[in-house]
């Protein structure tokens, strides 16, 4: 039993498994507003584009 308990204490494939996740939930996080921005920045551009053939 002693040896299991050593075993599952030494074992760190769980943790770099969660710092993988949080890499990616970082990187998910920043695409998101950087899309989010230029989304902005475009809408802007086509009103005024669209304002300027009327």
């Amino acid at each position: 039993m002693r040896k299991q308990v050593a075993r599952f204490l030494a074992d760190q494939s769980g943790a770099t498994a969660i710092e993988y996740c949080l890499i990616a939930a970082g990187i998910s996080i920043t695409i998101v507003a950087i899309v989010n921005g230029m989304g902005t920045a475009l809408n802007t551009k086509y009103s005024s584009v669209g304002t300027a053939l009327q």
